[in-house]
C-alpha cells in the first residue's frame, strides 16, 4: 500500500514540469540572442570601424 501511495503522489507532483518549461523558455531566449548577434554583428563591426576612422581624422585643439 505504501508503494501505491508513493506512485500516486509522484503522479500528482508538477514541480518538474514547471522546470522543464523554464528551461525551454531560457533556451529560446538564448537562441534568439545568438541569432540577433550573428545577424547584426558584422554590420556593427563595419560601422564602428567607420566611426573610428572618422574620429581619428579629427584634430585636437590644444589652444583656446
Amino acid at each position: 500500500m505504501k508503494l501505491l501511495n508513493l506512485i500516486n503522489r509522484f503522479e500528482r507532483d508538477e514541480d518538474g514540469a514547471v522546470t522543464v518549461d523554464w528551461v525551454v523558455l531560457t533556451a529560446a531566449i538564448v537562441g534568439l540572442g545568438i541569432a540577433v548577434l550573428t545577424t547584426v554583428g558584422g554590420a556593427t563591426a563595419d560601422y564602428s570601424e567607420t566611426i573610428g576612422s572618422a574620429l581619428s581624422e579629427q584634430g585636437v585643439k590644444t589652444t583656446y
